[in-house]
């Protein structure tokens, strides 16, 4: 019997349907033996009918069943708070969606500088911080109405909350009182650095010379208080005669007290200069401070307080006495702050006014360039400037020079 291209049609795309039926049973089926394997549950509230008019078939209705697979809700609640892995790294969300992974330096006054593996040293402002996934314990120093306190431990951000996790458990924090964060210490060592540098040049022949430099820093720092020793030396002979031996010593113990003050309860410092007629000067005293910048690439401090200082000359006139004590009023600032990624700057100036014996005003400023050559090795170059007023008379009547200027080039050890 002849049939018309339609009805082939119809009963070509009817025996297909059953096929697929079939077909779509025996997975499920198989899908159902294996759920538990793979984490599929195929309950009966989760296989939808769908007849067969829904598939335009045209024909006797067909039952279809359309299994739907989801993942147990654990599983789904997994997937949904799926967060990058801070197993080696910091990781930073922006309030746009992007992530940024690497290492957080400093979070301080609301901007954060985080340096990207990616991207480099980027500093962001806080409020553009969406999260913070923290790598490795942290310290967080938080403003709270008993006063400033430091918190140790894994750090979690969000946008109204931040989280530390440490042996004591997990402390909740309002975003809004975070004064900083940086990378926590895990032993008193990481809280101490150090540099040393060295200058050596030595000239034989028409010009027999030799000059030596020697520098050091030492540094304790934690989010409570610094605690940091200078070192500066400097010692020249040309043809056996000394021409340059003066050497300075000195150290301060700071303690935060508020978010930009700062008290000094000691500084001091030890001065010999015998071709400026000092023998040994030594000035003790205490001061108050405040942080006028305090950014994570640049650092401004000023302070000032009363001292004592003590000094004993080489040589002085017939009658004068060879030491001279007094009170003093002392003012400092330290500037510092990164050039670019190999180059840091920074300048240190103090002051003092005293009685005239002791020399009416000295100070002394020395601006440095600090220029990054490996991890651990820099090449310093810094230009140093003593000032005394009024020079003690030597015994022979001569007056040293008022000021002395030197130039300071070594290279640097970071330990």
């Amino acid at each position: 019997m002849n049939r018309s291209p339609f009805t082939a049609f119809k009963n070509f795309a009817c025996r297909a349907g059953i096929v697929l039926t079939i077909c779509g049973l025996s997975i499920a089926g198989a899908l159902a033996e294996s759920g538990a394997a793979i984490g599929i549950d195929l309950s009966d509230s989760e296989v939808y009918p769908v007849t067969g008019p829904e598939l335009a078939f045209g024909d006797t209705p067909q039952p279809l069943l359309l299994a739907q697979g989801l993942t147990d809700l654990n599983s789904a609640r997994t997937w949904e708070s799926a967060v990058p892995s801070t197993e080696r790294y910091d990781w930073v969300q922006t309030t746009s969606g992007e992530w940024l992974k690497g290492e957080l330096k400093a979070l301080y006054l609301d901007k954060l500088e985080f340096d990207s593996k990616e991207f480099g040293l980027q500093t962001i402002d806080w409020e553009d911080v969406a999260q913070l996934l923290g790598h490795g314990t942290k310290r967080v120093r938080i403003n709270l109405p008993a006063g400033l306190k430091t918190f140790d431990g894994v750090v979690f951000a969000n946008q109204e909350k931040v989280f530390i996790t440490s042996s004591a458990g997990v402390q909740e924090f309002d975003r809004y009182l975070v004064i900083s964060i940086t990378p926590g210490a895990t032993s008193e060592r990481d809280n101490w650095s150090g540099k040393i540098s060295l200058g050596l040049n030595i000239s034989r022949g028409n010009t027999d010379q030799s000059d030596s430099i020697a520098k050091l820093n030492i540094k304790r720092r934690t989010p409570e208080n610094r605690f940091i020793v200078d070192y500066i030396g400097k010692y020249s002979k040309v043809r056996d005669v000394q021409t340059v031996n003066n050497h300075r010593l000195s150290s301060i113990f700071d303690i935060y007290a508020a978010r930009n003050y700062f008290w000094r309860p000691f500084f001091g410092e030890y001065y010999r200069d015998p071709f400026q007629n000092i023998y040994a000067r030594t000035t003790i005293g205490v001061a108050a401070g405040y942080h006028l910048v305090d950014k994570p690439k640049t650092t401004w401090d000023v302070s000032g307080g009363p001292a004592v200082r003590s000094t004993r000359f080489v040589t002085v006139e017939p009658g004068v006495s060879d030491n001279a004590d007094t009170l003093t009023l002392v003012g400092a600032t330290y500037y510092d702050t990164e050039l670019t990624r190999k180059i840091d700057f920074n300048v240190r100036y103090n002051f003092s006014i005293l009685d005239k014996a002791s020399g009416t005003y000295t100070h002394f400023a020395i601006a440095t360039f600090e220029i990054e050559l490996t991890q651990y090795f820099d090449f310093d170059i810094a230009i140093a400037w003593d000032r005394t007023r009024d020079p003690q008379v030597r015994s022979d009547g001569s007056v040293p020079d008022q000021d002395d200027f030197q130039l300071l080039m070594t290279l640097g050890f970071e330990i």
